[in-house]
């Protein structure tokens, strides 16, 4: 059957489109704000200015407002066709003969054409954003540690640290990072390089740093001499702590960085863990923001008709809690149990869309 869109079908739009931006207005800059309220604490530490912390809350804005926009889709969803509800409008449309299914299509379709610029957006400026605070944040915590396209930059005496890469991995209680593409420039008193050392990977054990397939050239007045090892300690004072604080979470980097990190782990016969679980999250974002706002449609039918604004923002609250703890328990229930990460992010999902199909094939 050919979909057509009509007059009632923008209506139905403009109304959720208006509420949604609203809703998703609020809670980004309510987010946003109480942000920049926490690292005013830091002002002071390392050079950490005012200005830097309204930069660190800005940079991070895209990331915040990709994070809200689901909670968003559903508030305003709800208060749209709630106001339709309100004024009559919703009962008139019934009354005309557009089914449920039909009104809330429309309603979930200006959705999906908003999602597909916040996808973009949450590929690419939350994550550039994210990184760019990351190296705030570093630099605040530890002075003589910076992070650049490049990798993560480091002084550490007289020499000079380039780590290209990290991965957070867990061990046993804890997250650790794991540094990988080292490069270790050990400089003279009046600069020049005296020694260069490139390692594959670099763990900390809890006492100290080894590095693991290490290369090493050493620079005299005789010329260069070169060696190898399988493994070697590594006298650093880069603290651990600071550098799995700094990492940015495998939630805020893009799926082309979790899947490189995904790549790296299973290369290495590890288990990719918590980058996996994030990606799908990812990949299937769009899905789960569009089947709970489906969900949450026939609430602005029947009772709703009575109620008013707060309790149209109640239900959306409550849903978007049930919603965020449902998903987290399924996350966390396939992690403990073995369970694919692509099926853990899917099932919640795929349980909400049977109970919209079971509803809207009820009342059709």
């Amino acid at each position: 059957m050919k979909f057509a869109i009509k007059r009632v079908d923008r209506l139905v739009a403009f109304s959720v489109l208006g509420s949604l931006i609203g809703v998703w207005l609020v809670l980004t800059g309510f987010d946003a704000v109480t942000q920049f309220l926490r690292q005013l604490s830091n002002v002071g530490k390392n050079g950490f200015t005012l200005t830097n912390a309204t930069v660190y809350v800005l940079v991070t804005t895209p990331r915040r407002a990709y994070e809200m926009f689901g909670n968003a889709a559903l508030i305003g969803g709800l208060l749209g066709l709630g106001g339709l509800a309100a004024t009559g409008e919703l009962t008139a449309l019934r009354a005309a003969g557009m089914s449920r299914l039909r009104i809330a299509a429309s309603a979930t379709g200006v959705i999906a054409v908003l999602i597909v610029g916040v996808v973009i957006l949450g590929e690419t400026a939350a994550p550039w954003g994210d990184q760019l605070a990351q190296t705030m944040q570093l630099r605040m915590k530890s002075g003589n540690i910076g992070a650049t396209g490049s990798g993560l930059w480091a002084r550490d005496g007289d020499r000079i640290i380039n780590a290209r890469g990290s991965v957070v991995r867990r061990v046993g209680d804890h997250d650790a990072v794991q540094l990988t593409d080292v490069r270790v420039f050990t400089l003279t008193a009046d600069g020049q390089l005296s020694r260069f050392d490139w390692a594959k990977t670099a763990d900390h054990d809890g006492h100290e740093w080894i590095l693991h397939e290490v290369r090493s050239t050493t620079l005299d007045a005789t010329g260069t001499h070169s060696s190898t090892a399988a493994s070697e300690q590594w006298q650093s004072s880069l603290n651990p702590q600071v550098l799995a604080q700094s990492v940015i979470q495998p939630q805020y980097l893009s799926m082309r960085d979790l899947r490189r990190s995904m790549s790296y782990l299973e290369r290495n016969g590890e288990s990719p863990g918590v980058y996996a679980v994030a990606f799908w999250g990812r990949a299937l974002y769009a899905l789960n923001v569009l089947v709970l706002v489906l969900c949450a449609m026939p609430f602005a039918f029947g009772a709703m008709r009575s109620g008013g604004l707060g309790k149209r923002i109640f239900i959306g609250m409550l849903l978007a809690i049930a919603w965020y703890f449902l998903q987290k328990a399924m996350v966390n229930f396939g992690t403990v149990y073995g369970m694919p990460p692509l099926l853990a992010n899917l099932l919640p999902a795929t349980l909400l869309a049977l109970v919209a199909w079971l509803y809207f094939r009820k009342h059709a």
